[in-house]
This record gives C-alpha cells, structure tokens and sequence, in this order.
C-alpha cells in the first residue's frame, strides 16, 4: 500500500512513524516544490539560474529563445524546496550581474517576510487573525445592490449589529455610499451623516466589537474614526481622494487596500488585463510603497483583490481560484464575495437573494485556504461554515 500524504498531515505522519523530532524542520524544508515567478530577467542571467537550480537538483522553466539569447530578458519560474532556495541565494550572492543580486534581495526579502497575526485600531481594540474572521455587511443606504442589506433607521442598524454581534461576526462594516457598478456617488455631507450616525449609534452600545466604516472619502473616514470607528475600507486604494492617505497616517488606524480598475461608474465597461495577477499585485506593491512614503505603517493594512470592481466573470473566478498567489505579499488578505454577480452567473441566479449558498462555497474555500478575513451579508451561516472548517483542520494538530 502507499499512500500520498498531504502536506498539512506531513509532521503527523512523522509522528506516527516515530522519526525523531529534531529531524522534522529538515524534512518539512525538503518536502514541498515551492513554484516561485520572477521577472525580466536579462537572457543571459536567465541561463545562469537555470543551471544553478537544476545543479541543485531543483529546475527553472524559461523562455524558449533565452538559451541563446534570441531575447533580450525572460520571466522565469523557480521550482526549488527551501533547502534548493537556500543554497541558490548563497551562490547568487557571489554574482552581482545580469539583475542576480536583485534576484538575491527579492528571495531573501519574501522568505524571511511574515504576515502580521494581527491589527490594532487607534482605539486599542485588537483582531488576530489565528483562523478565517467575519465582517458583516450593514448598508445605511437606500440602493445597495442586495437589497437585504440595507438598513436606513437607528433601530435597523442596532437591530442588525445586535444580531451580527452575537451571530459572531468580528468586525462591522458601515457603508454609506453603494459602490455597485454604474453607481453615482452621493454627496459627502450625506455619506458622512449616514454613517456617523450608524458608528455613533452602535459604539454607544457596543464597546467592545471593531467597527470598519466603507469610504474613500477622507473627511467621513476622520470623523468616522474620530465617532469610534476602527478601520477604515478604501475601495479606491487612494485614488478618489488625495487626502485620505494623510488620515491614515496620522490616525495609525488599519486600512483595507482594495485593487480597483476605474471608477463605480464606469469599471465594468469592458476591464481587460494582460496578466491579471501580476497587475493586481503590482498594484498592491505600487499602493504599498505610496502609503509607506507618508509613514504608515504597513503592517497595519489588509488587501482586498476587489471581486467585481473592474473584474470580468472569468477574472473573478481565476482570483478565487488563484487567492494563494495573493498571499506572497505577506499581507492579511479579505475576500468580499457576498452575493455578487459572478456567483450568479456562475450558478444561473439573477437575484442577489438567491446567493447565499454560492457564497458559502467560497466562504468554505477561504476558510480552507486560511484567508484572514472574509465580508458577508449573513454572519450567522457564514461564521457556522468557518466553524466546521476550523473543526476539520483542528485533526492536524
């Protein structure tokens, strides 16, 4: 008999074949091919980590016309354990041309990263993020595309938390503006009395829950934070308002980073990508360095692929399909899949309400795929999914 174990169970097994403990680092290290992307690397250096990797016993696949440099540079894809990854960096050290160093720095940079297991809001309330976490959806407006989330009166609103609250949601996300597609914005003084009123209402009566307010704009985002909100949801990564960054900055509070193509008005009009992961992480990289330059702190910002803003149908299945690459950020990372249009499509179902089970589906993937956050209109069946995919994994231990 044999049996393919799977990476999860790998040290279990080591355990019930009584290998000895100080061996399983060593053994995890040689276990798992760790497929790595690189780019524009000049023909010649491409040649180089070729035979460097396959010297080691690892492999390096690239462009067909780099062996003899019919190219000028090629991408390539490392296939290499970390021991291959170890040793490879200690001999690109002693070759600083054809951009090795560089390929050096970018190595030793992504394996010693790590993701942040945790953020705190200026008000010191704290979410980890040990397993998948819950934000619901509260909508103060009178058109969100899902009709089901909108709540317009102060009962409505502390009637929602209350029930997401004890449902078990983590965080609570304020919106007062839609930003479905083709929506017109309201006008600030709107959006902030909106939400204000919301934050003000449910921190009056719930000290303890975090609560993320929806907005680009920065005026609602200070005043928001200033009411007793916690996080703030840019689904314009700093785009629409140039002051937001500053409001960021200066509060320290944690910010979702949200990858956005266009405006709500006119971002489904036809988005086209050429290399849709590498642009969404370029993106990433590029918002990442713009926030650093006012001092914020990165480890406080969450990134969010933006499911349906300036996405295709197929572009939002493949970033469902591809949301591991998303984490080689180091980043905590937040799915908002809740009853949008692609889960309809996929499942032949015009009505946001006949969505809910789509969107289990993928509140299970990402639950299984240990993605820290997730954003849904129903907190109870949503946490109830994570629930019996944390029972699953805990045999691991």
């Amino acid at each position: 008999m044999i049996i393919n174990i799977s990476r999860e169970y790998l040290e279990n097994e080591m355990k019930n074949i009584d290998a000895h403990p100080a061996s399983f680092n060593i053994f995890r290290n040689k276990a798992e091919i760790i497929p790595l992307k690189i780019f524009d690397i000049p023909s010649p250096g491409a040649n180089i980590i070729k035979q460097e990797m396959l010297s080691l016993g690892g492999d390096a696949i690239v462009h067909k016309n780099a062996v003899d440099c019919c190219i000028d540079a090629s991408d390539i894809i490392l296939l290499g354990t970390m021991k291959h990854y170890n040793i490879f960096m200690d001999k690109l050290k002693q070759m600083p041309y054809f951009k090795l160093d560089k390929v050096c720095d970018e190595l030793k940079q992504y394996f010693s990263a790590k993701k942040p297991n945790s953020i705190k809001s200026p008000w010191g309330r704290t979410l980890t993020f040990d397993q998948t976490r819950v934000m619901g959806i509260i909508n103060v407006t009178p058109d969100s595309f899902y009709a089901g989330s909108r709540r317009q009166t102060v009962e409505e609103i502390l009637t929602t938390a209350q029930d997401m609250i004890q449902s078990g949601a983590d965080v609570l996300d304020i919106g007062g503006m839609s930003t479905r597609p083709g929506s017109d914005p309201v006008s600030e003084e709107e959006e902030q009395r909106r939400i204000i009123t919301a934050v003000k209402a449910i921190r009056e009566n719930y000290s303890d829950i975090m609560i993320s307010v929806d907005t680009y704009r920065a005026n609602v985002a200070k005043k928001a934070l200033e009411a007793g909100a916690d996080i703030i949801n840019d689904v314009s990564g700093f785009s629409f308002d140039k002051d937001l960054v500053e409001v960021v900055a200066k509060s320290n509070a944690p910010y979702i980073l949200m990858h956005i193509k266009g405006t709500p008005k006119d971002m489904q009009k036809n988005p086209t990508y050429d290399d849709l992961l590498r642009e969404i992480m370029q993106y990433f990289i590029d918002k990442i360095q713009y926030a650093k330059t006012f001092n914020i702190d990165e480890n406080n910002i969450i990134l969010d692929p933006g499911l349906g803003f300036g996405k295709t149908h197929k572009d939002n299945m493949e970033i469902m399909d591809r949301m591991q690459e998303l984490k080689s950020l180091h980043k905590p990372l937040l799915i908002a899949a809740s009853r949008k249009s692609f889960i309809g499509k996929a499942l032949s179902l015009e009505s946001p309400a006949d969505r809910l089970e789509g969107t289990l589906a993928i509140t299970a993937l990402c639950a299984h795929q240990n993605i820290d956050m997730v954003r849904v209109h129903d907190v109870k069946e949503n946490v109830r999914i994570i629930k019996m995919m944390e029972a699953i994994k805990c045999r691991r231990q």
